[in-house]
C-alpha cells in the first residue's frame, strides 16, 4: 500500500475511486478520517492511495495507519497526539497456518467412533 499526501482541498482517492464509492460503509470512512480530525487537518491535504490485498475493513485500517504515518513524516510534532490515539500501531494479527492432519488451522476432520 502507498499513501501520497499533497497540499490541497481535501480530495480522497483510493485505487482511482472516491473513498465513499470504494468503501461504501460510512463507519469505515469515518475511521479513515480520524487522523485528520484529531490533528485538525481535514481540508489541508489531498490523499491518493493504492491498496491491495485483504478485505475492505482491513484495507481501511491499513489506510488509516498509512495516513497517520504520512502526517508524522510531514509534521513530526503530531507524533505524540497520533500515538496516544493509537493510530500509529499496526494490527499484528495474521492468519494462522494450517496444521498437518487437520482441515484448517484448528478445524479437524469429523471423528467417527464406529
Amino acid at each position: 500500500m502507498s499513501v501520497i499526501l499533497r497540499q490541497g482541498t481535501g480530495k480522497r482517492r483510493i485505487n482511482g475511486k472516491n473513498f465513499t464509492d470504494y468503501f461504501g460503509r460510512m463507519d469505515l470512512i469515518v475511521n479513515i478520517e480520524q487522523p485528520f480530525k484529531i490533528t485538525n487537518m481535514t481540508e489541508n491535504y489531498d490523499v491518493i492511495i493504492n491498496a491491495k490485498g485483504g478485505g475492505i475493513a482491513g484495507q481501511a485500517e491499513a489506510v488509516r495507519l498509512g495516513i497517520a504515518r504520512a502526517l508524522v513524516n510531514e509534521h513530526p510534532e503530531l507524533k505524540k497526539v497520533l500515538k496516544q490515539a493509537g493510530f500509529l500501531t499496526r494490527d499484528a494479527r495474521v492468519k494462522e497456518r494450517k496444521k498437518y492432519g487437520l482441515k484448517k488451522a484448528r478445524k479437524a476432520f469429523q471423528f467417527s467412533k464406529r
